[in-house]
């Protein structure tokens, strides 16, 4: 197999941001055939190959012209698995758009176990912050004023002002926010 064809997939499938097991799922073949693809230990069919290009989706055409020294354009989409937990003790930040240069918004899922909080020091940073409460009660206090929150209902605040968050309730919480400049 030309060392072309296992480069140009294995920096296609990073294009499209697809772990190889996404891809394999995708395209409906094993993991381990997109692996010695990309290593060059495995010549695929025009067939296989073109099961493979389906997962992405793109011809055969349009694969072997497309530039590879082109740098890349980054994916507007970022799955569950792309979306690393930068929280701890109880909570997870899930953030959306990590790894983008020059991100100007911080977009997260939070989750914060019964019982969890921000901890006992109020938060504050620079930039606005908001979201919505998806699913549990979230128990928020900012400069001061407490409210407990249920789904569908809102916040928006200057994040200077000092704030915190706590899950009063028996049952997880998920939050939809943002804030920007990214604090994260």
């Amino acid at each position: 197999m030309s060392l072309e064809v296992s480069q140009r997939l294995r920096i296609l499938r990073t294009r499209s941001g697809l772990s190889q097991r996404e891809l394999a799922k995708r395209a409906g073949v094993t993991n381990s055939t997109i692996s010695l693809i990309e290593q060059n230990r495995v010549s695929p069919s025009v067939a296989s190959l073109k099961k493979v290009l389906a997962g992405i989706p793109m011809s055969l055409a349009e694969f072997f012209t497309f530039d590879i020294d082109e740098p890349a354009r980054p994916s507007p989409f970022f799955p569950a698995e792309q979306m690393p937990d930068i929280g701890g003790e109880g909570i997870a930040y899930r953030l959306v758009g990590h790894g983008l240069k020059d991100r100007q918004i911080c977009l997260l899922r939070e989750h914060y176990d019964p019982g969890a909080d921000t901890g006992a020091d109020m938060l504050s940073h620079e930039g606005q912050e908001c979201g919505v409460v998806v699913r549990g009660r979230v128990e928020i206090t900012v400069d001061g004023e407490t409210r407990c929150l249920g789904p569908g209902d809102g916040f928006y605040f200057d994040s200077k002002l000092p704030h915190r968050f706590r899950n009063a309730g028996e049952e997880p919480c998920e939050i939809i926010s943002a804030n920007s400049p990214p604090s994260f």
